[in-house]
């Protein structure tokens, strides 16, 4: 007779078990295992930049998967930008000094060079500087001024491409606070000038949100809210001169049951195939009731069309799923924004937002509550929603970088991550989810057992993925320890 250790049908009995659980759709839970830390030297942001998040990816995976980038605030003087390997071995460290009156801006990184760009501004005017850091060597290139301004007119922004190899710098011309046009000019990874555009919006009267986006091949997008916030407008300028500006708006707002409903939140994101979506939660303007999510993919190739999804209605019988998730009566949406808009390789598009809002007062704890999700088809119909509870709260110091959710697409699978304390357990939290019917996995434990006080535990910045198995964090492991870590979790 055959005998079987113990141990064996324990793990028979558990592949069993997970065997069943994928065949019947729902997603297998993790194995998760810290196999590395290291010490790790962060000072929180002060002032505004704790809110506006203006930088909320401090740590860029490198395109291979050997390792990744950080940009560390260390002291008030200045960051650092460090490079390390798969196994959190430092490979160096390049120092970025901050002068005063100036801030940081933007952080991306292409295939050969890091790129940090600070904002200056004192009485004689304001100005947009990118300081290049090679990516195998550390060393820092010659500092350049991409944009300037007046002191007066509005703060300049840059747009970095997805893939991070190319760079646009851009000011506003305005008048009387409306927008009257952008100049914006396009540099490539080495930050060598490609061309010089000017974007005249006189014609369109009054506008909000200008926001500017570059896709890997240069071109650029211009994003608008306009009519009297009823109407998403989009309008590209191909790279190169003598092309061809295309326009596109889509009305989302509107007179609806003898309700005025206008844009409350908007989002709108260029991809790494140059795809552009836009999702708008819109609302009642009288009331602020939230009214439907709607959901459009702007396509500028061949005759340039638009994919205009259903909407989706905040009905009362979706309040008494949120109701019902929760635990907590839900009588109407509140202080719910857009956070993410993910696209699988299989074009399924996952909407995820997010509700949190702050208490009274600049050093009172902020909150983030439950993520409502919404999953459309390649075919832009929606297919699926779901109501992830959480609960989450950080004191005034972590504000919202110690708190909310990082999302990763692998394949047909959302990857969340979160920060909270379930069955008494304070540690980051895995979630699988199928973007194709939405089924979402249990959260897993990552087994870091962080710090559930008031005190720094969690900086969400520098959350990322190396691969789909491999993350990097940055936590307190124990209320005992008053230094971060810098982590690496494998998930099996």
């Amino acid at each position: 007779m055959l005998h079987l250790h113990p141990n064996f049908m324990v793990r028979r009995a558990l592949l069993i078990g997970l065997t069943s659980l994928a065949s019947a759709g729902l997603a297998v839970p993790a194995l998760a295992q810290k196999v590395k830390s290291t010490p790790f030297s962060y000072l929180p942001e002060q002032g505004p930049d704790r809110y506006d998040m203006r930088v909320p990816h401090k740590t860029l995976s490198l395109a291979d998967g050997s390792g990744f980038v950080i940009l560390a605030h260390q002291s008030a003087g200045g960051y650092a930008v460090e490079r390390y390997d798969a196994d959190l071995k430092k490979q160096w460290s390049t120092t970025i000094p901050i002068a005063p009156g100036e801030t940081l801006e933007a952080f991306g990184r292409g295939t050969q060079q890091a790129l940090v760009v600070l904002h200056h501004k004192d009485d004689s005017g304001q100005n947009l500087t990118a300081v290049p850091v090679n990516l195998q060597s550390g060393q820092k290139g010659a500092a350049k001024v991409v944009i300037s301004a007046a002191a007066r007119d509005r703060r300049p922004g840059v747009s970095i491409s997805p893939d991070g190899n190319r760079l646009l710098a851009f000011r506003y011309l305005t008048r009387e606070q409306q927008v009257q046009r952008i100049a914006a000019t396009l540099f490539d990874q080495n930050l060598a000038q490609l061309e010089e555009k000017a974007y005249d919006f006189r014609d369109l009267g009054e506008f909000f949100s200008p926001a500017v986006h570059v896709a890997n091949d240069g071109t650029q997008y211009v994003t608008l809210i306009s009519e009297g916030m009823k109407k998403l407008t989009v309008r590209r300028y191909p790279a190169g001169a003598g092309t061809e500006i295309k326009v596109l708006g889509v009305p989302v707002g509107g007179v609806f049951g003898g309700k005025p409903v206008t844009v409350r939140d908007a989002r709108f994101t260029v991809l790494n195939d140059g795809s552009l979506y836009a999702a708008a939660l819109c609302a009642d303007y009288a009331t602020g009731e939230y009214y439907s999510l709607k959901v459009v993919k702007f396509d500028f190739s061949g005759t340039g069309d638009m994919k205009f999804s259903p909407e989706f209605r905040f009905t009362p019988a979706y309040l008494t799923e949120v109701s019902k998730a929760t635990g907590k009566e839900t009588k109407r949406l509140d202080d719910v924004y857009l956070g993410e808009l993910l696209l699988t390789p299989e074009k399924q598009l996952v909407v995820i937002a997010e509700k949190h809002f702050e208490e009274d007062g600049s050093e009172s704890p902020v909150h983030a509550r439950e993520l409502h999700m919404f999953g459309y088809n390649e075919f832009g119909a929606p297919t699926w929603h779901s109501i992830v509870a959480k609960d989450q709260v950080a004191p005034a110091v972590d504000s919202y970088t110690g708190i909310g959710f990082r999302a990763a697409v692998f394949g047909g699978t959302v990857q969340l991550l979160t920060l909270e304390n379930i069955d008494k357990k304070s540690d980051l939290y895995l979630r699988r989810v199928n973007a194709q019917n939405g089924i979402i996995s249990p959260p897993e434990r990552l087994k870091l057992n962080v710090a559930n006080d008031q005190q720094l535990a969690y900086v969400k910045d520098f959350t990322t993925w190396i691969t789909e198995k491999t993350i990097v964090g940055v936590s307190r492991p124990s209320k005992k320890s008053a230094a971060l870590q810098l982590e690496k979790i494998v998930v099996k």
